[in-house]
Order: structure tokens, then sequence, then C-alpha cells
């Protein structure tokens, strides 16, 4: 018999919840902000974490480095599930098994406990792949850099939100006569509850294409985006461009968040702001992500429907080099009225640099975006981990020897030939970073693609969003 079945979304109606993509779009920006929420929840509270479990620098240092470690794995991992299962069941299966770590997390004792919980709550870091992915499959070529980077940039707020999320959260508990002390662990429940919530609404309102879901479809005798023979995971390994974007998305993403989990120090050491005013300038650049991913991907598709799939690639590497410049420049800047608008400048090149980036994922391998998506996912928190390392191993040993330097001087001199040294360190540190990002820029250029691929995306992207096409489907 034939039925009729919708075809991707060629535009982004925000209110128009009664489209299957649209409200998917939704659904799963919202779950990844939870996500992002709960996996950085604990941060606000890490000086009572501290005090309650005892850890040592050591301990609070490795919690950090576990919860991006294990994002690494899941992200490589559940890019080949969502080829496979499709993106609905696997972001049901995340929310659900990932708020029992978060839930956990509230109940540890120890600092074993607590490091094996940072661990866990790491994995749900994978959302982000689960929503390219997702969006992937509900929108058509022309929109789909939109749609990812609006998506995944709204859902990355919740990296930011929760600095003043978890502390009203906390607040509101302790209002109901729970100890100050104990409220950190009361939130983080509460958030692991939430995504808990979060997986079901998933499962019941958002299917895996316009068409259906995947299981279904194969019942059906319907094609889907990729069929499980057609396209292995080595495939997807062998493609060179694949780890050209797993280097660029190290080169935005990773350093993205390397550059605002030091910046706040940063700020104080160069230009003796004060701790709540580098932080509250810090979580004004993460809200950013509400419109400058979203530009990154809308110039993505622009630049795709003037100059094809090569426009995208050029787009990409012309907004990295400027995010790089950026960041080398801010590293020199002596002014803190000038190394702001510099730091505004980086803050919004790198985040359309991540958007620009997923523009150009979903046409790499069409029949196995899952698979790319996670890759290139991961290599943003491996450039996050490189990062970090080159920032603290610059700085820690600028300030041992500003400490040897200075001893027997009182301490309110050491202390300031610390902070000059950590600063000048990071600072240095930022430069290598930038030009790391121009080279990378440059090394981006390196993708092509066939005329049969950019055949397909200009056919792809005439389709209207609204045509019902006739399919067979078997009776």
């Amino acid at each position: 018999m034939n039925v009729t079945t919708p075809t991707k979304s060629t535009s982004l109606k925000l209110y128009d919840l009664k489209n299957v993509s649209i409200r998917t779009f939704w659904i799963t920006a919202i779950s990844f902000f939870l996500c992002f929420f709960s996996w950085f929840g604990i941060v606000p509270f890490m000086p009572d974490v501290v005090r309650d479990l005892g850890l040592t620098p050591d301990q609070k240092w490795n919690s950090i480095i576990l919860a991006v470690s294990g994002t690494v794995f899941a992200r490589l991992l559940i890019g080949k599930l969502c080829d496979k299962y499709g993106p609905r069941l696997c972001y049901t299966w995340l929310l659900m098994l990932g708020a029992i770590p978060v839930i956990l997390c509230g109940l540890v004792q120890t600092p074993t406990q607590f490091l094996v919980c940072r661990l866990f709550i790491g994995f749900i870091g994978a959302s982000f792949v689960i929503t390219q992915v997702h969006t992937s499959l509900m929108f058509a070529p022309n929109i789909v850099g939109t749609a990812n980077a609006t998506s995944a940039g709204w859902g990355n707020l919740g990296g930011g939100a929760n600095r003043l999320g978890m502390p009203l959260i906390a607040a509101a508990v302790v209002a109901f006569g729970v100890a100050e002390g104990e409220a950190w662990r009361y939130s983080m429940v509460i958030a692991g509850a939430v995504c808990f919530l979060m997986g079901i609404i998933y499962y019941n309102f958002t299917q895996d294409t316009p068409k259906g879901n995947f299981k279904d479809l194969k019942a059906n005798g319907i094609a889907i985006e990729k069929k499980k023979d057609q396209v292995g995971f080595g495939t997807v390994l062998k493609d060179y461009r694949t780890w050209i974007l797993f280097v660029v998305y190290a080169a935005c993403f990773g350093i993205e968040l390397t550059v605002y989990g030091t910046m706040d120090d940063y700020l104080q050491n160069t230009f003796q702001l004060k701790r709540v005013t580098a932080g509250n300038i810090v979580l004004s650049f993460a809200l950013m992500n509400i419109f400058a991913r979203t530009l990154g991907g809308f110039f993505g598709d622009k630049f795709g429907k003037l100059k094809g799939l090569r426009g995208r690639v050029l787009f990409l590497a012309g907004i990295l080099t400027v995010q790089g410049v950026m960041l080398m420049t801010f590293s020199s800047s002596t002014s803190i009225v000038v190394g702001i608008v510099f730091l505004i400048l980086f803050s919004l090149s790198v985040q359309m640099a991540e958007g620009a980036t997923f523009s150009v994922v979903p046409f790499i391998n069409k029949k196995a975006i899952g698979s790319v998506s996670g890759i290139v996912g991961a290599g943003g928190n491996v450039g996050a981990f490189l990062a970090a390392m080159l920032l603290k191993s610059q700085s820690a040993a600028a300030e041992k020897a500003a400490i040897l330097a200075n001893q027997g001087l009182g301490e309110d001199v050491i202390s300031v030939a610390q902070s000059a040294a950590a600063s000048s360190a990071v600072s240095g540190g930022y430069f290598i970073i930038g030009v790391v990002v121009v080279i990378t820029a440059f090394l981006s250029l390196t993708i092509r693609f066939s005329s049969e691929d950019e055949a397909i995306a200009r056919e792809d992207s005439s389709i209207d969003a609204k045509k019902l096409i006739p399919v067979k489907v078997k009776s």
C-alpha cells in the first residue's frame, strides 16, 4: 500500500510545535541543557565538597579530569549506537542511566565514591552528539547547520546556567529546613531526578526521523538514513576528513572550555579584578551561546548555498583564523578595556566556529552521521584536556619559581609575585594556543567533497519541507 511521509524540515520555525522536526529540536535542546547543567552542577559547590569529604588538591583536580575523560569515550561510543538504534532510544537511555551517578553524587561519603561518580557523570556529556545527530536527521541541508548550531548553543548554556541555577536550588532546599552544608547533596539529587524525567519525555514525544522511528521503518521496509551493511565504523575511521574535524573541534570547543575554565583566575591575576566580577564576566560570555553558535551555523548554511559544500569549509577556516587571532591579541592586552573587547570577539568567534564545524559534519558521511558526530565531538574534550595540561604545566612551573625567588620577603610579596608569574605564564599559553588554532584553520582547508556529494546536497536542499512524498510500504 501507499502512505505519505513528511520530509526533513527546510526551515526553523520555532513556534510550529506540530511539526515533528521542530518539536524534536526543542526537546533535544532542553535535554542537552539539562545534561550539561547536571554535568557541571557540582562546580559551584566544590568548596563545600572539599570541606565535607576532605578532598586533597590532587583529588579535586582528578575529579575534573575524570569528568572530561569519561565524556571522550562516551562520545565515541554513542555516535555508533545512534547509527544503529536511533537517537530517540539512545537519548532516552542516556538521560535515565546518566541520572543515576548524578543522584549518587549527592549521596557519596568518601573521596573515592565522589571520584567514581564524577567519572560516570561525564558520560552524559555525550548528549551533545545525540543532539547533533537528531537535528541532522530532522532538518534539510539548507538549514541543518543553523539547526545544529542553535540546539547545541542553547543546550551548552546549561554548563554556565548551573552557576546561577544550582545555588538557587540549594537556597530553596535550605528554605525548607535543610542544613546549608547538606544543600549541595539535595541539589544534585534534584538535578538527577529531572534528567530521569526528561528521559521519559524524550521517549514519548520524539521520533528518530520525520518518517518515523528506526525500528518501525525497518519493519515496514522503508529506507532510513543509513543501512547497517552499507557503512561500517571502520569506514568512518579511515576518512581523513573525520579526523581533521576532530582536530578542528578540539581547536574551538576544546579551547573554549579551557579558556573559560582558567579565565576567572587570569582576569584576577592580570587586571586585579575581584573574584565575583571576574566570574560574572566569564558567565556573560558563556551566555553568548544563545546566539553565537547559531550565527556560525547560519553563515555555514549561507556559504553552502553560495559556494556549495566547499563554501562551508571556507567559512569554517575563516572563522577559525579570526578565533586564533583574537585569542593571541587578547593574551597580549594590558588594558582591561582592550582585553574585554578582544575577549568578546574571541567568545563570539570561537562559538561561531563550533557552529560552523557542525554545519560541515552532516555531509562527511550521510550514512554514518552518528559515528562522525561522535568522533568529532570527542575531539572537543581531547582539545580541552591538552590545552588544560599546557596551561597547568606552564603556570605551575612559573609559580614555583616565583615562590622560590621571593622566599623570606613576606606572604604579601610572595602572593603578588605568584599572581604575576601565573598571569605571564597563562598569557604565553593563550598565545601558543592561538597560533595552533590558526594552523588548524589552514589544515581545515584540506577537507574536500566529491562532485557527487555536492550534487546530492543541492538536490536535498531544494526539497519542500511541507511536501508529502508517497512511499511504498509492505502490507
